[in-house]
């Protein structure tokens, strides 16, 4: 996958109406630290991995509206979605954040630190699968957790939705990124750049899945490089 052809995730019709609703809605109530994690960020080579602030402005709003207070983050990359969870659930509340790359993690601590929420996070240097697997082994945790945030390979999306499903509680909420793939889910295959192809074939039959899941209610949202917002019936 080639990040100069991922350069801006925003799928509005022109980048003057995403830079209108960034400058006057999301930027001026980004918090701080967030705001640094975001520049920090910036200067990664796969910078685009990050989360969009005006996603993460919605997925603010979700934890708080539930309350969540136990949650789980599959890939992390340099924190920008995980800060944002700590920053909005209670003092006491839990994140188990799971990445294979520390390292990438590793530059947006400090911030975290610095915003002083990283006692709500426990990292795991692990792929997402063998991670959750490990999660179920306890009993206490089926079927109690509040949030799970995915955006990890694209490949596994329906393995990790139905190990999730466990661990979420009734009315509990599981937001999977990137479910527009740059726009290519609405392209024909021969047109995507060899790079996206999988990834698209993967969020293409990953959509149509959770279409047809009786188990969850969902929500396409148009918001950075497309969000699926899911509720456990």
């Amino acid at each position: 996958m080639d990040p100069k052809y991922a350069t801006h995730k925003g799928l509005l019709e022109t980048h003057e109406l995403h830079k209108y609703i960034m400058e006057n809605n999301v930027y001026p109530r980004e918090p701080k630290p967030l705001k640094e994690l975001r520049a920090l960020t910036a200067t990664h080579p796969w910078a685009v991995m990050g989360t969009a602030p005006e996603a993460g402005q919605l997925i603010e709003i979700l934890l708080k509206v539930i309350g969540a207070k136990k949650t789980i983050e599959i890939g992390v990359f340099t924190g920008y979605s995980l800060l944002l969870t700590a920053l909005a659930i209670p003092q006491d509340g839990k994140i188990v954040a799971i990445d294979m790359d520390r390292g990438a993690y590793e530059i947006g601590l400090p911030v975290i630190q610095k915003a002083g929420v990283e006692h709500k996070i426990n990292f795991i240097e692990s792929e997402g699968l063998p991670a959750l697997d490990k999660l179920l082994e306890d009993p206490e945790n089926q079927g109690s957790f509040d949030y799970v945030f995915v955006d990890a390979d694209k490949g596994n999306y329906i393995n990790y939705h139905e190990l999730i499903l466990k661990l979420l509680k009734v009315n509990g909420i599981v937001v999977y990124d990137n479910t527009l793939w740059f726009g290519t889910v609405a392209k024909p295959e021969d047109s995507v750049p060899e790079g996206y192809r999988r990834g698209r074939t993967a969020i293409v039959e990953f959509n149509k899945a959770l279409a047809a899941d009786p188990r969850v209610d969902i929500s396409m949202i148009p918001l950075g490089d497309g969000l699926t917002i899911c509720r456990r019936l």
